[in-house]
């Protein structure tokens, strides 16, 4: 289909479906928007995939402990977030993002700062999306990581105690080594979900302003079912599916660089 000129005529009436050959991908070559959304979703990518694993690995150090109680209630309450509808929190965070009436902005009132209009200014609207996908997500990855944090053998960090390891010693040396495996593949499906990124910029900004939150998929999707290019957005698609295939490779080189 990319291929083609598939468009909403070629869709009521299949002979007005011509080839193309490698038009569309020339036309992607060429296209500021589509290397706008690639500029913004690898923006995305880098800034909130490392903070969202930083995020979730502090919090399943922190659950892991024995000096914490109640376990079970703090991991049901961090993975809240994860099971509710997306569209329902970016509707709740765009509230609390709101410049006059926004709790955010409420506190930074209080302390004296000038209130900050999150979701219409281009130099913070994408690090305010960041922000809720990593509130959004982390509890997932915490999960994970609280498991993979149980399958490392106590006999570890016993015979470390005996040799006068520190405890950041241990946690460099023997956690993070044994946790090589769960974190790459926390890495990597972090990679594809953020790459992926459309609800919130959809529902909170509509890829505003000024383009500074418009990610690949939400440009594809735009293409696609508002402007019913179609033949166009599956190159889009493809080319989005290209980058996601290298992101991957290049995690697991590094991973192997790094046994």
């Amino acid at each position: 289909m990319s291929f083609t000129d598939f468009d909403i005529y070629a869709l009521g009436n299949l002979s007005y479906l011509r080839f193309v050959g490698l038009r569309n991908y020339l036309r992607l070559l060429e296209d500021p928007l589509f290397w706008t959304s690639v500029k913004n979703t690898f923006y995305f990518v880098l800034a909130g995939g490392p903070l969202s694993v930083a995020v979730s690995l502090s919090a399943a150090l922190l659950l892991n402990t024995k000096l914490i109680k109640f376990k079970g209630l703090f991991r049901v309450t961090y993975f809240l977030p994860v099971v509710t509808t997306l569209v329902a929190v970016a509707v709740i965070w765009r509230f609390i993002y709101h410049p006059r009436f926004g709790i955010i902005n409420y506190v930074l009132g209080l302390i004296g700062l000038t209130p900050i209009d999150w979701l219409g200014d281009p130099a913070f609207s994408m690090p305010a999306l960041i922000l809720m996908a990593v509130w959004k997500n982390f509890g997932y990855n915490m999960i994970i990581f609280i498991a993979g944090l149980q399958n490392i053998p106590e006999d570890l960090y016993e015979a470390a105690d005996i040799e006068g390891a520190s405890a950041w010693q241990q946690f460099w040396s023997i956690t993070i080594p044994q946790l090589a495996p769960t974190t790459l593949f926390i890495s990597v499906i972090t990679m594809i979900g953020y790459f992926q990124l459309f609800a919130e910029p959809y529902v909170m900004t509509q890829g505003g302003p000024l383009s500074s939150t418009l990610s690949v998929v939400l440009y594809m999707y735009q293409e696609g079912f508002r402007w019913w290019n179609i033949g166009y957005s599956t190159s889009i698609a493809f080319m989005l599916f290209l980058l996601i295939l290298i992101g991957t490779v290049i995690q697991f080189r590094l991973q192997k660089d790094t046994e």
